[in-house]
C-alpha cells in the first residue's frame, strides 16, 4: 500500500465539511478493508479507555477541524502514514441521546494490506476477516459492526471491489 496526503480525495469524495464547535463532541474513525485479501485492519488499544480491547483507527476531531481533517489527522498519527488512491466510504454517524457526542464511521478501501507505524496509542494490530473480529472488541466498535443496516452497507462495498 502506497502512503500520501489523503487531504484532497477524501475532500472531493465526502460533503463532511463541518467544523467541530465547542458544544459537541465529535470523533471518528474508520475500519480499513483490504480489497485483494477481504480482511480489515483492527487496533489493538493500549490504555486510556478500553485498553487491551481492539478498534479502529480514529478518535476525536480537535476545534476548528473538519471531520476529513480529523480522519487524515488520526490515520497519520495512528499509523505513521498516509493512505495513498484508498475509496472513502461513510458507513456511519452514531449521535449519543444526550446529542452531545457524534462519532463518524467510514471505511476505507485499499489494495494491499500494510504494517502500521503504530503510536503509543496501540500495542498490536490485525488483519482478519469481519466475521473473525478479535476480541474483545471496544464497545463503540462493536455496536458498529453488529447493527445490521452498518453491516448491509459493509457487505455492499466488499462486493463493489
Amino acid at each position: 500500500m502506497g502512503w500520501h496526503t489523503v487531504g484532497q480525495e477524501l475532500r472531493r469524495l465526502l460533503p463532511c465539511r463541518k467544523m467541530a464547535t465547542n458544544n459537541i463532541n465529535q470523533s471518528c474513525g474508520s475500519l480499513i478493508y483490504c480489497t485483494a485479501t477481504h480482511r480489515y485492519l483492527f487496533l489493538l488499544r493500549n490504555n486510556g479507555k478500553f485498553p487491551d480491547s481492539w478498534g479502529l483507527v480514529g478518535g476525536k476531531i480537535e476545534q476548528g477541524e473538519t471531520i476529513l481533517e480529523g480522519l487524515e489527522r488520526e490515520i497519520r498519527e495512528e499509523l505513521g502514514g498516509e493512505i495513498r488512491d484508498a475509496k472513502i466510504i461513510p458507513i456511519e454517524q452514531f449521535t449519543s441521546d444526550n446529542k452531545k457526542f457524534t462519532y463518524h464511521t467510514f471505511l476505507i478501501k485499499v489494495e494491499q494490506e500494510f504494517i502500521p507505524d503504530l503510536n503509543e496509542e496501540h500495542k498490536g494490530y490485525c488483519w482478519v476477516p469481519l466475521e473473525a473480529y478479535p476480541k474483545p472488541l471496544h464497545p463503540g466498535v462493536y455496536r458498529s459492526i453488529r447493527l445490521e443496516k452498518t453491516r448491509m452497507k459493509i457487505k455492499t462495498q466488499e462486493q463493489l471491489n
